[in-house]
């Protein structure tokens, strides 16, 4: 196991059969690309740089859902774009909520995101309201 900070994934195209991919405590941010892995059900971005400013995010899981279209398994823990109270006081359980709603309206096909796994009712209110969950404040 070796541990490397990625800038970019130019490399990853090699890899068409790869199933996990930990990209953990990167320097990754909105504009990553990955190439076509249709194999791939695990993928972890914890504490990297992604946001949801302007429509970035929305961007990235819509190339998520069509690049990794087998992923089951996401992590977005420690990005700011995952809503955590425990790094940030002025998130709260509804804020977190809303940012699953919005990330499983993308991406249908997740079992598990971050930690939790994905109720039925999660995935039936994220069918009807997803769309309109993006967490954004007011400048």
């Amino acid at each position: 196991v070796a541990f490397v900070v990625c800038r970019s994934l130019e490399g990853l195209k090699t890899f068409s059969y790869l199933e996990e991919l930990i990209l953990d405590n990167n320097l990754l941010g909105n504009d990553l690309l990955l190439p076509r892995l249709p194999h791939l059900h695990t993928l972890t971005l914890n504490k990297n740089q992604i946001s949801f400013q302007r429509n970035t995010c929305k961007v990235l899981l819509d190339h998520l859902a069509e690049v990794v279209p087998s992923l089951q398994y996401l992590s977005l823990l420690g990005n700011i774009a995952c809503p955590n109270e425990l790094v940030c006081r002025e998130k709260d359980e509804d804020d977190y909520q809303r940012y699953r709603y919005f990330v499983l309206h993308k991406l249908t096909n997740l079992k598990f995101l971050d930690t939790r796994k994905v109720t039925r009712r999660e995935r039936e209110e994220a069918l009807i309201r997803g769309a309109f969950m993006k967490v954004v404040k007011p400048k």
